[in-house]
């Protein structure tokens, strides 16, 4: 695992970018496995910058995200579906229909588990898989629990997963109390894990899930066990890193 820290947000994005675009410049086939939430949009807007310079192309590449709320319509103001066509994808040379985002509203929910793992399955591994961290330790959606589920899976909400989220949405009753995620498995199969932590809210779980015990309490620490993590942490986030 190796370990960033940056003074400045524009080498935190940078670097970001760089692994991003390097990968596709030498493998414009590459497959990506894509976040959401607020740490992404800086790397995403970089991405976007790049693009337009010239520097990078996403037409042949594919996308995987890690999940979807149960319940909300794709066009929904707060889908990741939505919040992925703002931030990204409407703004590169992507085809989208080589994005890939679980579906929270299928019939089956189930069923649509199964078919993103054959997919995923099918199609894979993931050439570089970006995460993010849940103030509790959570990355996708995959909460503290005894036991964690490999594949993809409908997973509850913890109460402190919604309130960190109840900024997007007009009240905590909004959030949704269930979500479609990509399960520890799955993210573990990628060639290369890619996380980003910000803020100083973040720096004491970021020493725990980085230096700390390996276990399901806190599901980023199972990172550790991957040959190929890179981890980028702002000034706050990284105070125990300097």
């Amino acid at each position: 695992m190796n370990i960033y820290t940056f003074k400045d947000e524009e080498g935190f994005v940078q670097t970001a970018a760089n692994q991003i675009t390097s990968l596709l410049n030498a493998n414009p086939y590459a497959k990506l496995g894509l976040a959401t939430g607020s740490t992404p949009v800086g790397l995403y807007n970089k991405l976007i910058e790049m693009h337009r310079q010239g520097l990078v192309s996403f037409a042949n590449a594919t996308t995987y995200n890690l999940d979807e709320y149960v319940g909300l319509p794709k066009d929904h103001a707060e889908s990741y579906r939505t919040f992925m066509n703002e931030k990204l994808f409407n703004h590169i040379d992507i085809n989208k229909e080589q994005t890939h985002i679980p579906n929270g509203n299928a019939e089956d929910l189930e069923d649509e588990c199964r078919s993103y793992d054959r997919m995923l399955e099918q199609n894979g591994p993931i050439d570089i898989q970006l995460l993010g961290i849940g103030h509790n330790g959570h990355i996708a959606f995959n909460e503290p629990a005894e036991s964690l589920t490999s594949g993809t899976h409908i997973t509850t909400l913890q109460a402190k997963t919604r309130e960190a989220n109840a900024r997007f949405f007009p009240s905590i009753d909004d959030v949704p109390t269930h979500a479609i995620t990509m399960g520890v498995g799955s993210i573990m199969k990628a060639r290369q894990i890619m996380m980003l932590i910000r803020g100083e809210d973040k720096a004491e779980i970021a020493k725990r899930a980085l230096t700390g015990p390996v276990s399901t309490d806190c599901p980023a620490s199972l990172l550790q066990c991957h040959p190929n993590v890179i981890v980028l942490l702002d000034q706050g986030a990284g105070r125990y890193f300097k």
